[in-house]
């Protein structure tokens, strides 16, 4: 529950203004347990779930931290994927921004290396990466960490998990042996116990319970015997319940893949999220399922950290988590801001002892019921009721959201409500626009200019 308001907490006077005008008043639980012990320099063991506000309470540890006119890296932040390290250092720099001049850098693989060498040598307060990455400009000579301060493992367990131990040992072995260590994770696995002997000095450990409210979850458990009758499941549940955004989870790249294109194959507005997919495959996928021009994402749990979509309908588990942690972890991800969620688990026989270790995690008696009937509809699902349009022109052609929104409404052409997210990258610029007024608004970018310049534009979800 939350507690005790920032202002208790003596965070620069700068940082405390810029919080009050992001609308930031009380503390969350680990902010609230954590905040002042980083405060104080000491290093810090936290077990927090997502949305529990772990990202702002190390990032206003770093920037308090932080001396802006020496202008060297003196903080890390260290992610297991490139959308979790994205939506940190956007996070940093929202928290930062009545700090004048602070530069946050962000280092991730899938991106092209010749951009981020030129950043590196213009300099930068504050790093944010994956942990690949980060060791290659720091083997090739191109990063240093001999003024690193602040040292953050975000999702450690993901990290350890995605196979990153011995890159991590690399990575330590170039940073100042005094620095404070702050680690965060949601689960804590052995191997996270072991990493920090090495590198922490006397840590506080702290572990809150998530902050998620479960009562407002419906958990439903159904039986299955097969991998067919999983995906037979799962298509009556879609045409069942309708969900405009639901995440189903499985537990390899394959199988994640496979379910994907079958429902795709059926007409569901669907994409998959694995580690096998290209940065850019990944990161359009996440920006249109974010927009809602996508109603299902098929992902696995490594892939989908760092998922930040509101209002989440529905979360399937194709099959059980291996550890329960990693269930709560899933489900939690539906039923926030007193929205009402629902998580359905498909198990089987073969599933027992995740079963029995689930029952005693939660502390209640798992029963399964009947699947709901089948839809004498031959459609499975409606459309997503967004389309995603991309233009060929981004930040670098000085694109804004507000030329955009200009252009479509000019003339009453269409209207603000028929305009849903706009996001722009460094190259692209990627619209959500309502689907029956998506290919007059094709045609409206098509035929007319931004900033006085033609710009391509396409369909990228149907």
């Amino acid at each position: 529950m939350p507690t005790d308001n920032f202002n208790t907490i003596p965070l620069k006077p700068a940082l405390i203004d810029n919080l009050q005008t992001l609308g930031y008043q009380q503390l969350t639980t680990i902010q609230a347990e954590s905040l002042p012990v980083i405060l104080a320099g000491k290093d810090v063991i936290a077990q927090a779930k997502t949305g529990s506000g772990k990202t702002a309470a190390f990032s206003l540890g770093l920037l308090h931290h932080l001396q802006e006119k020496k202008f060297r890296v003196q903080a890390l932040v260290l992610c297991p994927t490139r959308e979790l390290a994205d939506q940190v250092a956007k996070e940093i720099r929202r928290l930062a921004r009545a700090i004048h001049n602070i530069k946050v850098l962000t280092l991730c693989g899938g991106s092209p290396m010749g951009p981020q060498i030129a950043s590196l040598e213009h300099g930068a307060h504050i790093i944010v990466g994956t942990p690949g990455r980060i060791e290659d400009h720091l083997k090739k000579g191109r990063l240093s960490l001999a003024n690193l301060q602040t040292l953050v493992l975000d999702e450690a367990d993901r990290m350890l998990e995605m196979g990153f131990e011995e890159t991590l040992t690399s990575i330590f072995a170039s940073c100042p042996s005094k620095k404070q260590c702050l680690l965060f994770s949601a689960t804590f696995p052995k191997q996270i116990v072991s990493l920090s002997e090495h590198i922490m000095v006397d840590p506080v450990t702290i572990k809150v319970e998530s902050t998620h409210d479960h009562s407002s979850i419906r958990q439903h458990f159904y039986q299955v015997e097969s991998d067919n009758q999983r995906l037979v499941a799962v298509q009556q549940l879609l045409s069942t319940y309708q969900p405009e955004s639901t995440v189903i989870f499985c537990t390899t790249k394959v199988q994640t893949q496979e379910v994907s294109d079958l429902l795709y194959a059926q007409g569901v507005s669907c994409q998959a999220l694995h580690g096998d997919l290209e940065q850019r495959q990944r990161d359009q996928t996440m920006i249109c399922f974010a927009n809602k021009s996508i109603n299902v994402l098929v992902a696995t749990d490594v892939a989908a950290r760092g998922l930040d979509v509101d209002n989440l309908d529905m979360v399937i588990n194709y099959y059980l988590a291996r550890d329960p942690e990693i269930h709560v972890h899933r489900i939690g991800r539906t039923g926030r801001a007193g929205s009402q969620g629902m998580a359905c688990s498909l198990i089987s026989d073969k599933e027992a002892r995740k079963v029995m270790s689930l029952e005693s995690y939660l502390g209640q008696e798992i029963s399964t019921e009947p699947l709901p009937a089948s839809s004498s509809d031959n459609t499975l699902m409606s459309k997503a009721k967004m389309v995603t349009l991309q233009i060929d022109g981004g930040k670098k052609q000085k694109l804004r959201p507000g030329d955009i929104l200009g252009a479509f409404t000019a003339n009453q052409q269409l209207s603000a409500d028929d305009i849903g997210k706009i996001s722009v990258t460094a190259l692209s610029t990627y619209v959500a626009v309502k689907r029956a007024v998506a290919n007059k608004a094709l045609k409206i970018i098509a035929n007319g200019k931004l900033k006085g310049r033609s710009f391509r534009i396409r369909k990228l979800t149907l």
